[in-house]
Order: structure tokens, then C-alpha cells, then sequence
């Protein structure tokens, strides 16, 4: 069992559709032109309002255990789940992992227009960031060689060496009920085409998106053809020096080297370039069926609301009913960040009745879904929702699997 991993952020479907592309002119730019800008391509406030309304319609009750809402306030997008994943899991508890998958109540702010910052921050005892469906990314373990962190060398969760209970989406659950991902998020994965075009599948702790394993094969040009993204670690040759001693196996963290230029992808697992969401261009990060995995470093500054704390950090935040009293790492939250206890949700905030719970809504409207009928993804389109002006944007593949048009922005 990992005891060290205490993980409760989330991100949420929401994201998939409130972190949207620039307006259509951005579409202007010829093939040939860069696209990409030392930040994320800012989004006109009207395209973020359209999609937080069509988001509301596109998470309905049919998607069990998916009940997020998102909304942007003073430059942050802030974001609450209950951190149910909605796709089939392994069996939990289990000869591995003896917890049972609970509801959280999840409340998590990252920048709407996140910057690089030019430097690079390791991630550390905190979580990288979280799916759309509300399950957290966190790659890290607390197990070390011979239980001892001052020996340097840590296990990683998905080399094999510790039986840690992971279902066949890389994830398994925490004390406190917290389902969470190690690695890709196969169940999830499998809502979308991964391999028709780039799947938006999360965001990171300092805003920037994260996809699937394929990308573009040339990283500015949708026409150029889809690949599997390949990670720039390699496993070291030899022995280790010190520790466990024996080869290098993948075993430990430490068994990897980032090798410039060995793979698509930089020392966090991410790269610049268009997606259907960011036309205009934006530095996203890439899950990866090889190490890292999940990325283990930010090009961005991560929200100060995804540290951990407590005592010992075992874990973060967090809904408190879960922890025992004066458990270690269920300490409560600085107010107005991080995970608070109680109901999700709150007065007035789309997606969620006073007090908390889910408000349901439908589907995707009728005609967002006609409007890409025939049409593949990220295919533009358009529709005229009830009661609203002509919405012009592409076909995304929404939390409940239609293929469905998203908002770019109002015309």
C-alpha cells in the first residue's frame, strides 16, 4: 500500500470544454507561420462564458460519478468535483489496496491564462494536476529503498518492484476513498478517437492542458498526421553506484535520465503546439505510455492550492470527514484554498445546488450535436443554442462520448 500519496485535487470535465480555443481569426495564420507565443493563447472572455454555459448542458446524470462545474473569476478557473471517475475501475479494496473508491468534495483554482515561467519547478510531494472527469494525476509514491527517503532512491508506482493494487487504468485508491491515476487513464482514454486528433484529457497544477499520448506529428500542423508521442527519458545503462545496488530496471525513479532531444517531448513531458481546443497554439503536457508517465516537473508556476499539507505532508487537504481525528496530513486548509470539508458546490455556482450536490442537466443541445453530424473531430461548425446567438466552434468529443459543437466564441 502507498500510504504517501494522499492526493485530494481535482480538475473536471468542465475543463474540456472551459479552457476552449482563440476565436476563429486565429485560424487565419498560414501553415507555415509560427502560432506559438511564450504563453498559452488567451481566450476572449465571451468564448470562456459560452463554453461554461454548454459545459452545464454537456454533464448530465448519465455520467455517474462525473459531477463537476468550472468557472473563471479575476484571471482563475476554478473548479469542483466529486472525484468519481465515471468509467469502469478495478476491484478496491483488493490484495493491494485495501481502500474503497468514496466521493470527495473538490474545489481547486489554477490560472484561466497560465505563463512559462522560463524555469523549471520539480513537482515534489504535491499532485501534478487532475482529469477531466475529476480523478487527480499523481505519479509520486512514498515508498523508498528500505523505507528510507535519505537513501535517494524512491519507487516508481508503475515499475513493478511494489504491489500497490493499480486497476488497469494505472490508478488505485487512497485511505480516505480517493481514487487517483499513476500513469495514462486507459478508461478515460477510451471516451474519444486518441488517435484521430489531440484529446484534451486534463490540466495541470499551472494551467496548462494536458493530452493523451498522440499528438500532431509536426506540432504546428493539424494536416501533418497523427503519432504516439514519445518521452525524452531513457533508462540508464550499468549499475546503480549506491542503494539497491544491481541494474538499472526501471524500478526506481532514479533509474531514468532525461536525455535532450532523445524524444518529442521536454523534461516535463510537454511540447508546444495546436490542438482543436488551442488553434492558436499553447505549451500543453502529455501523459506517456513510457516514464515519465505522467510528467514530474511544471514549465508554469503551479497554484499554490494543490501543495499538500499537514503534518509529515502525507497528504493534501481534503475533505476531513475522511481522515481520523488528528491524523496525520488531514490538517484543514488555509481558508479559501484548497480542499474544504462539507458539500461540494455553493450559492449560485453553475453546476451545483446550494449546500451541495449536483444539478443535472441533459445532454449536449440537439443542435450542437447536429451541427457534427458526418463531421470528424475538431471539425468546425456551428448552431444557434435556445434562446442565444449563432455559436461558432469545432467538434470535441464531450464527457459523455458524442461528438458535439464547442464554442470557440460568439459571432
Amino acid at each position: 500500500m502507498m500510504h504517501g500519496c494522499h492526493t485530494q485535487i481535482c480538475f473536471s470535465f468542465a475543463g474540456l470544454l472551459s479552457c476552449l480555443a482563440a476565436p476563429m481569426s486565429a485560424l487565419a495564420h498560414g501553415a507555415d507561420t509560427p502560432l506559438i507565443s511564450q504563453h498559452a493563447a488567451r481566450q476572449p472572455e465571451s468564448s470562456l462564458h459560452a463554453a461554461e454555459w454548454l459545459m452545464n448542458s454537456f454533464v448530465g446524470p448519465a455520467e455517474a460519478g462525473a459531477k463537476v462545474t468550472i468557472s473563471i473569476n479575476g484571471g482563475k478557473r476554478l473548479i469542483r468535483a466529486d472525484g468519481l471517475p465515471g468509467h469502469s475501475t478495478g476491484r478496491f479494496p483488493n490484495r493491494g489496496n485495501p481502500n474503497a473508491i468514496r466521493a470527495q468534495s473538490y474545489r481547486f483554482e489554477v490560472p484561466a491564462h497560465p505563463k512559462l515561467t522560463g524555469r523549471i519547478t520539480p513537482l515534489g510531494r504535491q499532485p501534478f494536476g487532475a482529469a477531466i472527469n475529476g480523478v487527480v494525476f499523481d505519479p509520486g509514491t512514498a515508498e523508498y529503498w528500505r523505507g528510507d527517503p535519505g537513501s535517494g532512491w524512491r519507487y516508481e508506482a508503475l515499475g513493478g518492484a511494489v504491489r500497490l493494487g493499480l486497476d488497469r487504468n494505472n490508478a488505485h485508491v487512497q485511505p480516505n476513498g480517493a481514487y487517483h491515476y499513476h500513469g495514462a487513464p486507459t478508461g478515460l482514454m477510451k471516451r474519444g478517437n486518441i488517435r484521430a486528433a489531440p484529446m484534451l484529457i486534463g490540466w495541470a497544477a499551472d494551467g496548462f492542458p494536458i493530452y493523451t499520448p498522440y499528438g500532431y506529428r509536426n506540432a504546428n500542423k493539424p494536416n501533418s498526421g497523427m503519432k504516439a508521442l514519445k518521452s525524452s527519458y531513457r533508462l540508464r545503462r550499468g549499475t546503480r553506484p549506491s542503494g539497491p545496488g544491481g541494474r538499472y530496471d526501471g524500478a526506481f525513479v532514479q533509474d531514468y535520465a532525461y536525455v535532450p532531444g532523445a524524444g518529442d517531448l521536454d523534461a516535463c513531458n510537454g511540447r508546444s503546439g495546436v490542438t482543436p481546443e488551442f488553434p492558436g497554439g499553447t505549451y500543453y503536457y502529455v501523459v506517456t505510455l513510457s516514464y515519465p508517465f505522467i510528467p514530474r516537473c511544471f514549465k508554469g508556476r503551479p497554484d499554490a492550492s494543490f501543495r499538500r499539507r499537514g503534518p509529515g505532508m502525507q497528504a493534501f487537504g481534503g475533505p476531513r470527514r475522511f481522515g481520523r481525528p488528528g491524523a496525520s496530513g488531514f490538517g484543514p486548509p488555509r481558508p479559501g484554498q484548497g480542499l474544504g470539508g462539507g458539500g461540494a458546490g455553493g450559492p449560485g455556482e453553475a453546476g451545483f445546488r446550494p449546500g451541495g450536490g449536483f444539478r443535472p442537466a441533459g445532454g449536449p443541445p440537439r443542435a450542437a450535436l447536429a451541427a457534427c453530424r458526418g463531421k470528424g473531430q475538431g471539425a468546425r461548425c456551428g448552431f444557434h443554442p435556445p434562446g442565444r446567438g449563432r455559436m461558432r466552434g469545432r467538434c470535441l468529443i464531450t464527457p459523455g462520448g458524442q461528438r458535439a459543437c464547442v464554442p470557440l466564441g460568439r459571432r
